[in-house]
């Protein structure tokens, strides 16, 4: 099927779009919408991370579990909300240990698109979800889909650094050749890990782990 979303990225998954399993995710969402539900992000945004991101320019890959479900917050990136929203509590524990870590000042902005367009691919393991009810959508189908991505990323590019926080992303480094990429495990940023996260000092490491390959470093700084 036709999918629309970044070219290169179309191509490098272009098997799993012409999956049944993938027709199916699209037709529950149009059976969504048909049945009067408010799915977010909004349609031309469930791709966004991709779009901002080709599969060639990928440096990082900071993975979220499903998006916001509160009203205009979901903008099809991991952890970011659009300009003019609050930033959400695992956010603002995201900035606290770049300041700490990286000794700058963040100005709260809580629009992540400017890590993305570096090569940051901030991917939500589920891309959709309905108003309201996080997890709604964690069992049509997107799991199979993000699990290929981060596959596709472990066997087509090398020197990616990711980032899994919490219990949930962290199943997810299996998928990964650590031989050939750098892998970061931490607790999760929510305020429900009583501060685990802090002190993981992903942010330098993933700069040292980049610039050791002759990358250039994330500018982290917002």
């Amino acid at each position: 099927m036709t999918v629309k979303i970044e070219e290169s990225w179309r191509q490098a998954l272009q098997d799993e779009f012409d999956q049944p399993y993938f027709a199916g995710l699209a037709d529950f969402l149009h059976s969504e919408k048909a049945a009067g539900k408010t799915v977010y992000p909004p349609g031309p945004q469930i791709f966004r991370a991709f779009d901002l991101c080709p599969i060639d320019k990928v440096k990082v890959v900071i993975l979220g579990q499903d998006p916001y479900h509160g009203y205009g917050q979901a903008m099809g990136l991991s952890f970011s909300v659009p300009d003019g929203v609050p930033a959400p509590p695992s956010l603002k524990n995201i900035f606290k240990e770049i300041e700490s870590d990286l000794g700058i000042h963040m100005s709260g902005r809580p629009n992540l698109e400017h890590w993305a367009e570096q090569g940051v691919l901030l991917l939500n393991a589920v891309l959709t979800v309905r108003a309201g009810e996080p997890t709604s959508h964690s069992s049509i189908g997107w799991q199979r889909f993000t699990d290929a991505v981060i596959r596709t990323i472990s066997e087509r590019c090398t020197g990616v650094v990711f980032m899994f926080w919490g219990n949930y992303a962290k199943s997810k480094a299996p998928l990964v050749d650590a031989t050939k990429h750098t892998v970061l495990q931490a607790a999760h940023p929510s305020p429900l890990a009583r501060g685990a996260f802090f002190g993981c000092r992903h942010f330098s490491k993933a700069n040292s782990a980049l610039e050791a390959q002759g990358k250039s470093p994330i500018d982290w700084q917002i």
